[in-house]
């Protein structure tokens, strides 16, 4: 059966070494992040996701939600007293505002936490993981009433959130959407529509779920400016607070998917639901949007999840596998067989997908520090920065992380061979769940548009300029230290690909928008590896000085961190030149064929 254990000391090597997260002490609820507090949280989400949470994932998959006859759902078994467990440790309000019962602290432990319980248990971190956007949603838009009648509650876990933006007939296109909303007359409004594909839609484990739910107002705008975000419980709340008959919302049915089997992904009805503008008239995307970049990050978060806990397993088994002898000759020649790490290939498998799990954790955590600059510094000059990087980085984290996240649940499976392909080892699970991480929250496709079309040339092009400036100034001011020298050749070569693609695109796209969709997606990815290679240079210049300072116990580590990081500049990061080439072959040949020669 599958293991997992959280790689806490990663973790810890990322936000003391490498980022320094006590120099954020300026910023609120980072003061109560003392190295000895963040240890201490860290291990005990740890033991949650270890011994709570990845003991379900297997059972959770098999067995699946059902849907009653009555509309309601259960959820696998366990599910409900875990999300009890996790809810009673204040994992839901770790970084929510302590006015409405949060624990104030940083954003970027969430984002840890986020990790951890998503490789232990990704159908199940979707249930907390969608409060917490929904959370972050009514806390920016909605009303002083609005966050005091929901907010507490859904903060400690007694009611969850939802977003419902989905229709039958329209996904990325949301101008097409039909769920309409009727005055009331007292205030609230009657939502009536079918939303697909709404994940945590319905369950059985919160006394009351809160939909966030786009509809249009009668006699709206039509397309994007005529949306509005209502607030609608899915069971009426009385005055005193306490949760009444059902609201008119109801589970149709639960889709059959491919994996995430313990997450409820439901059709839902509206037929009159009562709901509660959330923010402007017409202005609901702006709103939404606070909660799908939120999601975002935490779909990023699940690419990199799902590889690591396939990347565990298939070491373990390779360390235990006995296939063939090593071509140098026989490791282990009182066995049959050598173990299966023993092989080259194996080997550049294993790397490939090492060397990209402890880069994606750095870029994670690196833009995660960025959103708690960008919502809690008081100098407004570092929050626009922050802010720039966010949304320059968002698709790109999205995309490359969840694309390369399932090639390395897949690299992973090939490791186990035939084993890999039935049910009963675990691995095959890691890539059904990979699977959907690139599709929700916008599929990655878009993502690469929206980076090219709008991120890239964004105020002038200020966050990739900004971007290229920190990387560029990184290897000046690092190009004397003989240690890093044989990465920052590399990293200089690729960030000069990046460089050219975004100047070619300056030059070809306006006139010819297909080269940029054309080129958009690899674009994204020739991003993101530049962004990965610099996340490794900065990981071996501390894990240099780490060593040089003794390494207090951590000498083995440091060292692996150094021989990585050199295979990521030889083996992986060499890709930006091809991404460089598709970019610059322009879009004449992809928009060529008429569509009946497909």
């Amino acid at each position: 059966m599958p293991v997992y254990k959280a790689p806490v000391d990663d973790t810890l090597f990322l936000l003391n070494d490498v980022f320094s997260i006590a120099r954020y002490n300026n910023l609120p609820g980072f003061a109560d992040a003392s190295a000895d507090v963040v240890e201490a949280v860290l291990g005990e989400g740890a033991k949650l996701c270890e011994e709570i949470l990845q003991p379900l994932n297997y059972s959770g998959d098999q067995e699946g939600c059902t849907r009653n006859p009555d509309g309601s759902v259960t959820t696998p078994k366990g599910f409900k007293e875990a999300y009890e467990a996790y809810a009673g440790g204040g994992w839901i309000g770790l970084a929510m505002d302590p006015e409405y019962g949060g624990q104030g602290l940083p954003y970027t432990l969430g984002a840890v936490m986020n990790e951890y319980a998503s490789s232990a248990n990704m159908a199940f971190a979707m249930y907390p993981g969608l409060t917490m956007g929904a959370i972050a949603a009514l806390h920016v838009h909605g009303s002083e009433e609005q966050k005091r009648a929901y907010l507490p509650k859904m903060i400690d876990g007694t009611w969850s959130g939802t977003m419902n933006l989905t229709e039958p007939h329209c996904g990325t296109d949301l101008g097409l959407l039909k769920t309409k909303a009727v005055p009331n007359g007292d205030g609230s409004y009657a939502i009536t529509g079918t939303k697909i594909f709404i994940s945590a839609g319905e369950q059985d484990i919160t006394e009351n779920i809160i939909h966030l739910v786009l509809a249009r107002i009668e006699g709206a705008p039509a397309g994007t400016k005529g949306i509005s975000l209502f607030v609608v419980p899915r069971n009426r709340i009385d005055e005193d607070g306490s949760v009444g008959a059902n609201n008119g919302v109801t589970c149709g049915s639960i889709e059959h998917k491919m994996g995430i089997h313990g997450n409820a992904t439901c059709v839902m009805n509206y037929d009159g639901a009562q709901g509660w503008l959330v923010g402007e008239a017409n202005r609901g995307l702006n709103a939404m949007f606070v909660m799908m970049n939120e999601a975002r990050l935490g779909v990023a978060i699940q690419g990199l999840a799902q590889s690591e806990v396939a990347y565990q397993n298939a070491v373990a088994y390779a360390k235990e596998r006995l296939q063939g002898r090593a071509l140098t000759g026989a490791k282990e020649p009182s066995r049959p067989a050598d173990p299966i790490i023993v092989h080259p290939d194996v080997r550049r498998t294993l790397m490939s997908i090492k060397a990209f799990n402890e880069a994606a954790r750095a870029f994670v955590l690196w833009n995660a520090l960025k959103s708690d600059v960008a919502h809690r510094s008081g100098d407004a000059a570092e929050r626009q920065a922050a802010d720039d990087q966010l949304g320059l980085m968002t698709p790109v984290l999205k995309g490359v992380l969840t694309d390369i996240g399932f090639d390395n649940a897949v690299k992973a499976q090939q490791m186990f061979g035939g084993h890999g392909y039935i049910a009963e080892t675990g691995v095959e699970q890691f890539v059904r769940d990979a699977r959907i991480a690139m599709i929700y929250e916008g599929a990655n496709g878009v993502q690469a548009m929206d980076l090219v079309g709008r991120k890239l040339g964004r105020d002038g092009g200020r966050a990739i300029m900004a971007f290229f400036n920190e990387v560029g100034g990184f290897i000046k001011d690092h190009a004397e230290d003989e240690g890093l020298k044989p990465l920052l050749g590399p990293l200089q070569l690729s960030l000069g690909h990046l460089q050219q693609a975004a100047m070619w695109f300056m030059n070809n796209a306006l006139a010819k928008p297909d080269n940029a969709g054309a080129g958009a997606t690899d674009f994204m990815h020739l991003l993101g590896l530049v962004s990965l290679g610099y996340m490794w240079a900065k990981m071996a210049g501390a894990a240099q000085e780490k060593l040089k300072a003794g390494a207090n116990g951590a000498t083995e580590r440091m060292n692996a961190k150094l021989v990585t990081a050199r295979f990521f500049m030889e083996r992986t990061l060499p890709e930006t030149a091809a991404h460089l080439a598709r970019i610059t072959a322009g879009a004449d040949t992809t928009m060529a064929l008429a569509a009946d020669q497909f």
